[in-house]
């Protein structure tokens, strides 16, 4: 689950691997459709593809001739509960400052 974080969140610092990523979240995509609306050749498409395919974010399969990408549900899982701890947290810390009184802000 860390390996899944960690690497999740430094495959996610590269702005192209976001562009990709945010992509992916449409749905299923062969590289050279990814790559047409990227300001990247499609080689380094590729390269960003197994980045995040290395940081469980993204998975493959082959259809037909071509090999489709798609997120990984269990990647962005690992990622979400890592961040949901600091929500909670924030969560909390809020609760505890709009429940103090007058007199304690005072």
């Amino acid at each position: 689950m860390l390996t899944y974080q960690a690497n999740g969140m430094n495959a996610l610092g590269d702005p192209t691997r976001r562009a990709i990523f945010e992509r992916l979240a449409e749905g299923p995509r062969p590289v050279g459709e990814l790559a047409k609306d990227l300001p990247v050749s499609r080689p380094a498409v590729s390269q960003h593809l197994k980045v995040l395919k290395e940081a469980g974010l993204v998975t493959d399969r082959q259809v037909g001739n071509r090999r489709l990408y798609q997120l990984d549900p269990r990647g962005i899982g690992a990622l979400r509960a890592y961040l949901d701890q600091f929500w909670n947290q924030a969560l909390a810390a809020f609760k505890e400052v709009a429940e103090q009184t007058d007199e304690e802000v005072s």
